[in-house]
């Protein structure tokens, strides 16, 4: 079974679940079915189309002080599996300031690199090996969490993504 986007009552993207707890869901009348996809689930008796997106009646509040691990898959995805310092396909995450020079391993000092790149800047600053960024790596925008964890999203939930970062969301889009 695939999974479900759940939205707030305020049509905010609240996370993903089985299609079985969608249609749970869908059944006691927690949640409307707004995006169904073209697959029907049948049971012995009854038969129900495949939910895609699903949306709670009741609003829940969600606390937003939760921050997402820095992995490298997630730093992958950020950095649309490309290396920052040549545009080669990424293999290495590299400190921008190295952690022997008091670098940390933070959202704004990681970025995915080619293995060419990372060994010839090796322990060096960018400035000391001529090398530039392409963009300079920042933490996700928090709307984007549960899609960076998911590692890709849906054509329909596109619209459901908040925040003006429609850049990062591109990103994420080609990556899976």
């Amino acid at each position: 079974m695939e999974r479900a986007l759940v939205l707030n009552a305020s049509y905010e993207a609240l996370g993903f679940v089985s299609t079985r707890r969608a249609l749970v869901l869908l059944i006691y009348n927690k949640a409307e079915l707004i995006y169904r996809t073209g697959v029907t689930v049948s049971t012995v008796d009854k038969s129900f189309p495949e939910p895609s997106i699903v949306r709670l009646y009741n609003y829940v509040r969600v606390p937003y002080n939760r921050k997402i691990a820095i992995t490298k898959r997630a730093i992958f995805i950020r950095d649309n599996n490309r290396c920052q310092y040549c545009g080669a396909a990424a293999e290495n995450i590299d400190h921008v300031i190295p952690k022997s020079r008091g670098g940390k391993n933070s959202w704004d000092n990681v970025v995915a690199a080619c293995k060419r790149c990372n060994a010839v800047k090796g322990s060096n600053l960018i400035s000391e090996m001529g090398l530039k960024l392409y963009k300079l790596p920042r933490e996700p925008q928090p709307s984007l969490r549960m899609f960076i964890a998911r590692g890709d999203i849906r054509p329909e939930w596109q619209q459901y993504v908040q925040g003006e970062d429609r850049e990062s969301f591109a990103l994420i889009e080609n990556c899976s």
